[in-house]
């Protein structure tokens, strides 16, 4: 395939290039909503995720999310750094769990109405049938892996 291909025609011809064009966008949008959380949307996710199910390994957080340990690792220090999740031991000695500390509760609730504004304006812009129906197809691509 040519190096000089315009971009369109190779998302119109490589789904992956397509989705994870379509997810930095995406993300992109949500960013810009989360901002003044100063939380990114990768960073909302994984701790509305740990608030939500209760302390958890790295490595099952990191499949529930479809991340690789290292990936999740790269994306937990900054959280660990401020204060809002607490690495420590799991069930076993061969463990780390994670949990959210109360700052990253805070922190979370303060930004799920800016989570929502953006979840509102992408359906607003996208369309509320149509977002419903990409979530669905995206949770097909998903379980190809």
């Amino acid at each position: 395939m040519s190096t000089d291909m315009p971009a369109e025609r190779v998302a119109s011809g490589c789904n992956c290039f397509a989705i994870r064009s379509a997810a930095r966008q995406a993300t992109q949008f949500y960013d810009r909503h989360l901002a003044p959380s100063g939380l990114r949307t990768t960073q909302f996710s994984l701790l509305a995720t740990l608030a939500r199910l209760g302390p958890l390994a790295i490595n099952e957080l990191a499949a529930r999310m479809a991340m690789d340990r290292t990936t999740m690792g790269r994306a937990l220090r900054p959280l660990e750094r401020e204060g809002l999740v607490r690495i420590g031991p799991g069930r076993d000695g061969r463990t780390r769990a994670l949990d959210v500390t109360d700052t990253g509760r805070e922190r979370v609730t303060a930004a799920q109405p800016l989570w929502r504004a953006a979840q509102d304006a992408f359906e607003g812009r996208y369309g509320k049938e149509e977002a419903a129906a990409l979530r669905a197809a995206l949770a097909r691509v998903h379980e190809l892996a």
